[in-house]
């Protein structure tokens, strides 16, 4: 990974926005930065390291060629902050809004399969004679219904567990 300054940094970043502005993808991680390079020792009490500023650092990756990063001190981080807040809305423009409506449709479809689950199947009509076949469907599908439902719970069952 490149480390670079501030301003290299956020002109290479805003090139990888504009590269993958039709299609792509682009991680972005913050991060304390606690190694400096030199061996670090646990030392008991001590009174430095709860007054010591971490710098930050800032990496960037598109999963494939572009990886670089910044490091950022603390009295350094409100002005490029700014810049970099300024980059991010200028460049989340291409992003697609989200179908809330699609999103509501398939909410209600979803209350109502498990409203139809909570459900019993209702039988009746005569075993014998008229009406015997619509009670052999209303039979199967109460079958069905207890089967839909042992298999919701199932799947419930997994994923609660780790």
């Amino acid at each position: 990974m490149q480390l670079v300054d501030h301003n290299t940094f956020l002109q290479q970043l805003a090139a990888l926005f504009e590269s993958t502005k039709d299609k792509g993808t682009i991680w972005l991680t913050h991060k304390r930065l606690t190694h400096d390079g030199e061996d670090i020792a646990m030392k008991e009490g001590d009174e430095d390291d709860q007054s010591r500023e971490y710098p930050c650092i800032v990496r960037v990756t598109d999963g494939k060629k572009a990886e670089f990063s910044t490091k950022v001190l603390s009295k350094d981080l409100d002005k490029f902050h700014s810049a970099y807040g300024a980059l991010l809305k200028a460049s989340m423009t291409t992003l697609r809004k989200r179908d809330k409506k699609r999103e509501k449709q398939r909410a209600e479809q979803f209350a109502k399969r498990k409203q139809r689950m909570a459900d019993p199947v209702v039988i009746d009509g005569p075993k014998r004679g008229n009406g015997r076949r619509k009670r052999q469907r209303q039979v199967k599908a109460a079958l069905r219904h207890e089967e839909m439902k042992e298999r919701a719970a199932k799947r419930e069952e997994t994923r609660t567990k780790p």
